[in-house]
């Protein structure tokens, strides 16, 4: 047999597949880790869910219903749960507009214009996050109080803010107006101008673009946006309770009615205000839940940038 037909029948030699060895075989193991430290980690996690987050929730709505449904109704009935309910609603429905239009202003200016101060403006949205809110109460108190700067001249024109409804709104607009800017930079960020100039170029106006364009590519980021400001007024207690003057049937939203009858030892009906809250923030939790699993796509492109 000649040798041109043993190459003929016999295939060459093909390189063998790379196994990493050593060091590099090291760092290979560090990244995929063993079994049994994958299931101590969601385990830990499991656990951690389960006592200090599940076991407590359930716990709300039990002892919210532990004396039957008739005085889970009343406690709700009741004309001091209904006026918190009540306010807190019209907290919420004031203070997240109004952030929804700061937001998307200071998300616009910052991610589609260059000017000085971008950097000190982002600093300032990002202040509530930083500044306890006590803190924040208290400055309101300093500034519209009897005793405090304006306080004088909102006197003599007997306008109310602090200990009214005015401060409680002014209370949470301020811890909760970084939410949806926070969450539309990134989105818009990534998002670039490309899409802008192209309208623009084709003769659209600035308020026309904005509609028809930079809206649609952000709707899903700024709802998403809008339902942690929502929350996030729900349960807000540190600002209001120092602006509230705890008023009763006045100036007491839910979490600070709450806090008034499980002083007074009011149990059942603490924890049944409660779970009304606790009902608010679930609703809110599986809207948040629902955005992240249809259009986790365009929000984790919007954070990771």
């Amino acid at each position: 047999m000649s040798a041109q037909d043993h190459s003929l029948r016999d295939p060459p030699d093909l390189p063998r597949p790379f196994r990493p060895s050593g060091p590099l075989m090291q760092r290979n193991s560090a990244i995929t880790e063993r079994r049994w430290v994958q299931w101590t980690l969601i385990a830990t996690a499991v656990v951690f869910l389960l006592f200090f987050l599940f076991l407590p929730l359930v716990a709300v709505f039990a002892e919210a219903f532990r004396n039957g449904v008739s005085t889970y109704l009343i406690a709700l009935q009741e004309p001091d749960a209904r006026s918190a309910l009540n306010l807190t609603l019209i907290t919420a429905a004031i203070a997240v507009p109004l952030n929804l239009v700061f937001g998307v202003c200071a998300a616009w200016a910052i991610t589609k214009f260059d000017f000085r101060g971008k950097s000190l403006l982002i600093s300032l949205i990002d202040l509530p996050f930083s500044v306890s809110p006590v803190v924040a109460g208290l400055v309101y108190v300093l500034v519209f109080g009897a005793q405090g700067w304006l306080g004088p001249w909102l006197l003599e024109h007997d306008i109310k803010i602090v200990f009214a409804v005015p401060g409680i709104v002014l209370a949470t607009i301020f811890v909760t107006f970084p939410f949806i800017a926070r969450e539309l930079i990134p989105l818009m960020q990534a998002q670039g101008t490309d899409d802008e100039q192209a309208a623009v170029s084709l003769g659209a106006s600035g308020w026309k673009t904005f509609w028809r364009v930079t809206l649609p590519n952000i709707k899903w980021g700024l709802l998403y946006g809008v339902l942690l400001c929502n929350a996030r007024a729900f349960g807000e207690f540190g600002a209001v309770s120092v602006v509230s003057g705890h008023i009763r049937g006045m100036t007491n939203t839910l979490p600070l009615h709450i806090e008034i009858l499980y002083n007074e030892y009011a149990f059942a009906a603490a924890f049944a205000v409660a779970s009304l809250l606790a009902s608010l923030a679930l609703v809110t939790l599986a809207a948040k839940s629902f955005l992240e699993w249809r259009y986790g796509d365009e929000l984790a492109a919007g954070r990771r940038h």
